[in-house]
């Protein structure tokens, strides 16, 4: 299968802390890939070196064949990245600010059916500010795909979804596996993470300490629910909570 993200020694420290030691990813097209791990594992850093908006200290990423430095205009026409924190504009209508985000790409999709997709439709009118924190959430993964990207960066995609929002999520992201898109995503919810991912990593203390399927993870582990091996894991870790 076809190689979208390529991830070899990655290394990121901060003065004598390290963020990020040896990561090693290889993602296909069309899977859904997991980075796991507690606040300060290093999930952030890895994501901000393998987008290229950070500087690693050493190793090498490909995505889609391209340096996402090297490159990173032409792979801006085909990733898509929606990010937890991300800040947009407060007054300014939702439909506006999709119509500025599809404005900076050759190729779109049409932002009214993705509105719809996700259901924000009826908001299509509404301040950004008059949003619900749930909604802002679905807006961001709206604008992340108006771009029809090829791959996909979701960081903590359904945090402050309820849990029928979530599902409609997790529908919406299935629908785009199928497409053939590649996606990698952040997540605490390990019921999200069973649904979604083919492969996860586990980070600790900014080193992989696993990588496979769920079902390897729990079968690794010396317990039957993933939720209980993924605290196996990751036990004791979060003492750096910004890395």
């Amino acid at each position: 299968m076809e190689t979208t993200i390529e991830v070899k020694e990655l290394c990121k420290s901060y003065a004598q802390i390290k963020a990020i030691e040896n990561i090693n990813i290889s993602i296909c097209r069309g899977e859904v890939f997991g980075l796991l791990g507690a606040n300060g594992a290093g999930k952030s850093t890895a994501i901000e070196c393998i987008l290229g908006t950070k500087k690693q200290d050493s190793g090498t990423v490909s995505i889609l064949g391209m340096n996402p430095k090297k490159n990173r205009k032409k792979l801006f026409e085909r990733v898509g990245v929606q990010f937890q924190e991300a800040n947009y504009q407060e007054k300014i209508r939702v439909d506006e600010l999709c119509e500025v985000t599809a404005s900076l790409y050759k190729n779109t999709l049409d932002y009214g059916v993705l509105l719809e997709q996700f259901g924000l439709y009826e908001k299509s009118k509404s301040l950004v500010s008059e949003l619900s924190g749930g909604q802002k959430q679905r807006l961001f993964i709206v604008l992340a795909l108006i771009p029809d990207p090829e791959v996909v960066f979701l960081d903590e995609l359904t945090t402050g979804l309820d849990a029928r929002a979530r599902r409609e999520v997790w529908r919406s992201l299935s629908q785009l596996k199928e497409k053939g898109i590649t996606i990698l995503l952040t997540s605490h919810f390990m019921d999200e993470v069973e649904t979604l991912c083919d492969r996860i990593m586990i980070l600790k203390n900014g080193e992989s300490i696993f990588c496979g399927s769920v079902k390897e993870a729990v079968e690794a582990s010396p317990y039957e629910k993933f939720e209980d091996a993924y605290l196996w894991y990751t036990d004791g870790e979060g003492e750096y909570e910004n890395i």
